[in-house]
């Protein structure tokens, strides 16, 4: 047998498990792996300058190529600053293998210097999280955590590396080894054929599709099901991108945030909706009552611990959405010809002509919807985007348009603010190999800007351009819409000096470039000059754009009472 040493292994396993990118920061107890790192080879490592921008960069490669991505961190403050990535990921289950160094094992009871039991500490954010005991478990636990990362409903795993552990010879041959087998979750004949007939019988039929359906690789069989049964479709703020938005069948989104008002009228017209991979959201549903009213629910999700978890359906599914999918179309296919669009789906298309919300505005300061309108003539459907948490991530969902499944990249339940910069970095590494010259653009607020500002340094060492269209109010905004019912506006005006922080001085600091925005007309062309510029210099580069200070998103308590704040299509502004 061959002999090596464990995390050389370990190594061998990463690279077999496809990881050809890792997100990392070196110390002490974790140098055994970064020493085999060095002697395997293979595989790109990316010097973070935090470990929470770790996960992040590990999390929109994990995104965008559908692989599992990998960070590093030795000891102590390492882990604890990467449970907000761990937590990210779980909740948006994305598939992460988190490698943390660990003291010896012998000092572990001894309060030994960054010694911390960091596996139950990130227990309730990952699906398994070990400490490895002996060597010889190390290239099978490891086998072990890409499996749990991507079986099932796929999430985090974290594996914690003693340093006398780490140091070990063991025996293994990577010639003669392989990833393990995964169990794909077929969904049952029989309720596949109930949900046929639920669709079948239904007057106005939607299908949801969430998160799920861009994490089984099932847009095509989404769009060949919508196409043959002429049934519109709805995506989640997970699922975005799930479905063409220039599509006919398109519906848009329901919610309380981010949705359109003919999303909602759609929705509350429905008689029976198809949910396929999601999870019914409380900023997706709001008030259960008049979410679910009279129409009957079909849950479809690989998870079985999800059906029911929020409401009960008519019908549940087990099942991963593309064999659902696509066993829905075989079937649909065996009951007849495909059917024509009918009366609701051109119900459907007059609801998206008359229940607009308008993007033109001319004023100064820049009103936000205008930018996304900017942002939708600007970049091509070919474009990966990612954006986070804020008044931008709902006026994203509002106006934005995705085309092509995981090219809208959004961190949906966890909502951790900072999580642009490093997934940017992330998306723009997990394309090196398939699309290298594609566009990676990160939409976001000025606060969320400098959570993790410093990894900026991290793209401008490596070479990763991208562009930053940040929209700044120069308010913690979506926290000031929040104390509005309270009657508060306390806290949350960061604005200072002229225009409060420099971050186009921000981005030379890091040796990147920008430019500051005040006026509508503007915005295209420093747009523009962005995208060349990000080429150029193969850096990130800003576009700050100025928008009015205290503008509100449209949102409501339930999806027939969302509050509208800026004119209407057709009304006088």
């Amino acid at each position: 047998m061959v002999q090596m040493p464990a995390m050389n292994a370990v190594v061998e396993v990463l690279k077999s498990e496809g990881v050809d990118t890792a997100f990392g920061c070196p110390g002490a107890a974790i140098l055994p792996l970064y020493k085999a790192l060095e002697e395997v080879g293979g595989i790109e490592h990316l010097t973070v300058r935090h470990e929470e921008g770790a996960t992040h960069m590990a999390d929109g490669w994990a995104r965008t190529n559908g692989g599992v991505g990998v960070a590093i961190g030795t000891s102590g403050p390492a882990g604890t600053n990467m449970i907000t990535g761990l937590y990210t990921a779980m909740a948006d289950s994305v598939p992460m293998v988190c490698i943390t160094g660990q003291n010896v094992s012998t000092k572990l009871h001894q309060e030994a210097f960054q010694a911390v039991d960091i596996v139950d500490i990130a227990a309730p954010v990952t699906k398994w999280a070990v400490q490895l005991k002996e060597a010889g478990q190390a290239p099978w636990i490891f086998r072990e955590a890409f499996r749990t990362a991507r079986e099932g409903r796929p999430g985090p795993v974290l594996v914690d590396l003693p340093l006398d552990i780490a140091q070990q010879i063991i025996e293994y041959d990577p010639a003669i080894d392989a990833p393990l087998a995964l169990h794909p979750v077929l969904p049952h004949p029989p309720r596949v054929e109930r949900a046929l007939d639920m669709l079948l019988e239904a007057e106005r039929p939607l299908i949801l599709a969430g998160g799920g359906v861009v994490i089984s690789e099932a847009a095509d069989a989404l769009r060949d099901v919508a196409e043959y049964l002429n049934v519109p479709v709805q995506t989640t703020l997970m699922g975005k991108g799930a479905f063409d938005e220039d599509s006919p069948l398109y519906a848009g989104m329901a919610g309380i945030q981010t949705s359109q008002r003919y999303g909602n009228a759609s929705f509350l017209e429905s008689d029976l909706v198809l949910a396929v991979g999601a999870r019914f959201g409380d900023r997706h549903t709001g008030k259960l009552d008049v979410y679910r009213g009279d129409r009957r629910f079909i849950h479809v999700d690989i998870e079985p611990t999800q059906l029911g978890k929020v409401f009960e359906p008519d019908l549940g599914v087990v099942s991963d959405a593309a064999l659902f999918l696509k066993a829905l179309a075989e079937r649909a296919s065996r009951r007849g010809p495909a059917r024509g669009p009918g009366e609701w789906v051109a119900r459907v298309g007059r609801l998206k002509s008359e229940l607009g919300r308008r993007e033109d505005f001319d004023s100064a300061p820049i009103k936000a919807p205008r930018v996304y309108k900017e942002i939708n003539e600007a970049f091509g459907p070919e474009t990966y985007f990612v954006t986070a948490i804020g008044l931008y991530q709902i006026w994203g969902g509002q106006h934005q348009k995705a085309h092509l499944p995981r090219h809208y990249q959004v961190c949906g339940q966890a909502g951790p603010l900072g999580w642009e910069i490093p997934a940017a970095i992330g998306v723009k590494k997990a394309l090196k190999r398939t699309d290298p010259d594609a566009e990676v653009v990160g939409v976001v607020g000025d606060y969320s800007f400098q959570y993790t500002v410093e990894e900026l340094a991290v793209a401008a060492q490596y070479d990763v351009p991208f562009v930053l269209i940040m929209l700044n109010n120069e308010y913690l905004g979506l926290i000031r819409q929040a104390e509005i019912p309270y009657g508060m506006n306390y806290q949350v005006d960061i604005h200072y000096d002229d225009y409060g922080t420099d971050n186009v001085k921000i981005m030379e600091a890091y040796g990147c470039t920008g430019r500051r925005v005040t006026e509508p007309g503007d915005v295209r062309g420093a747009i523009d000059w962005a995208r060349k510029e990000a080429q150029r210099t193969s850096r990130p580069v800003l576009v700050e754009v100025m928008i009015e200070r205290e503008a509100n998103t449209p949102h409501g308590p339930a999806i027939d009472a969302v509050k509208e704040f800026e004119p209407l299509p057709g009304a006088t502004a």
